[in-house]
């Protein structure tokens, strides 16, 4: 998706994460969930998909979250978990309650076609399509409202989150990405000094989306560089807001 960047006289200011936030976060992970549009035509369950998504890190590590904000509004977060295994303890309590969430909704509300195949989808094929994840090593996660989404608004909060997990030590840091098209391919993750190690297509969307979706691990070694940009990336081409989409 083609983007223009903020006004200038509109400046997106990048900053943590605090408490009045955590309903904007909820509705930006669900506006943006489909492939950078509103989840709601594959999945109705608004509440349920942004528990899965977000409640860890807004309820547990909220500290690890910065936003980007526009004209006094949450427009986007960058959301990182520096304790991959406190995440891991976190899920084993909560995935079984939001499943009996699910199944109750399923057959009592109940879910429309589409959201009843993506249920199926998670229960037959979701883990068979999770590409390589490195164990105990921290991760972060992005999603940015179109009329805020940008290269310097996406630069702004990736270096605030690693410049985050670098001063506390940390040395490495993944994210696991959606691509479609020609956007966020190798070139944009390379521009960040991300490398793709692993990837998976993912066919959730296909009764909705034509084109091939896939779902990509990057790594960043924060030891070689722990800045979103650097004097051993400046020779690789420069990265537009449409690779952002």
């Amino acid at each position: 998706m083609e983007t223009s960047p903020a006004p200038a006289s509109s400046p997106i200011i990048v900053r943590p994460y605090r408490l009045e936030d955590r309903a904007a976060i909820r509705k930006i992970c669900a506006d943006t969930g489909f492939l950078g549009k509103p989840i709601d035509p594959v999945f109705e369950d608004r509440e349920l998909f942004c528990d899965y998504l977000t409640s860890y890190y807004t309820d547990v590590e909220p500290q690890s979250i910065f936003v980007c904000v526009l004209d006094g509004e949450v427009k986007g977060y960058i959301m990182g978990c520096r304790f991959p295994r406190r995440k891991a303890r976190y899920e084993a309590r909560m995935i079984p309650w939001l499943a009996l969430r699910g199944a109750w909704r399923y057959f009592t509300r109940p879910y429309n076609t589409a959201s009843r195949r993506y249920v199926k989808w998670i229960l037959t094929q979701a883990r068979h399509q999770i590409p390589f994840t490195p164990p105990d090593m921290p991760h972060l996660h992005f999603n940015i409202l179109a009329e805020a989404r940008s290269v310097p608004t996406l630069r702004d909060l990736v270096e605030t989150s690693l410049a985050y997990l670098y001063a506390h030590g940390e040395k490495q840091v993944y994210g696991q990405v959606v691509s479609f098209e020609s956007r966020r391919g190798n070139r944009m993750f390379a521009r960040y000094g991300f490398k793709v190690v692993d990837q998976r297509e993912v066919t959730k969307y296909r009764e909705f989306y034509p084109g091939k979706v896939r779902l990509l691990t990057v790594v960043k070694d924060l030891t070689l560089n722990p800045k979103a940009y650097g004097s051993d990336l400046l020779k690789l081409p420069r990265v537009e807001d449409k690779d952002l989409g």
